[in-house]
């Protein structure tokens, strides 16, 4: 897979019916090693190795309702009071960053309530704090 900016972690892979598979600890099952995944994975680590985050209190592609809508959010990560701390839209490495998935986790966070946003494709990374007034863009992530 593509290097991404982020520091270099272990993972633990494995083969299942000619397939490429990467393990989930949040989710503890091995997972089909999309690029997608790659990104999400990456993210989950440099959280818990970088960022001294819980991994009990992250949840992966959890379900959630937008305007009636089931959706599935990327990356959950919650306060210890339950209350969610960040929102993670993950994106595969070619895929650009722009409007419409800041729109996207925009409308995911309607229902959320998140106090932080996190968007990247493995290689950009945005960051940004949300309160009554809005959305403040962060050169980087600090909780």
């Amino acid at each position: 897979m593509l290097a991404l900016d982020f520091p270099a972690y272990g993972f633990r892979f494995k083969n299942s019916e000619n397939k490429r598979l990467i393990f989930d600890p949040l989710r503890k099952i091995f997972v089909i090693l999309t690029p997608e995944e790659w990104v999400r994975q990456h993210v989950i680590q440099w959280l818990i190795q970088e960022h001294n985050q819980s991994q009990q209190l992250m949840r992966s592609e959890q379900k959630i309702e937008v305007n009636g809508l089931t959706k599935r959010c990327d990356l959950l990560l919650y306060w210890p009071d339950g209350r969610i701390k960040l929102v993670v839209e993950c994106k595969r490495p070619e895929v650009t960053i722009d409007q419409e998935t800041f729109d996207q986790i925009a409308r995911y966070n309607t229902s959320l309530n998140a106090d932080f946003l996190m968007v990247t494709n493995g290689l950009s990374h945005y960051y940004c704090s949300v309160d009554n007034n809005g959305y403040h863009f962060l050169k980087e992530l600090s909780f």
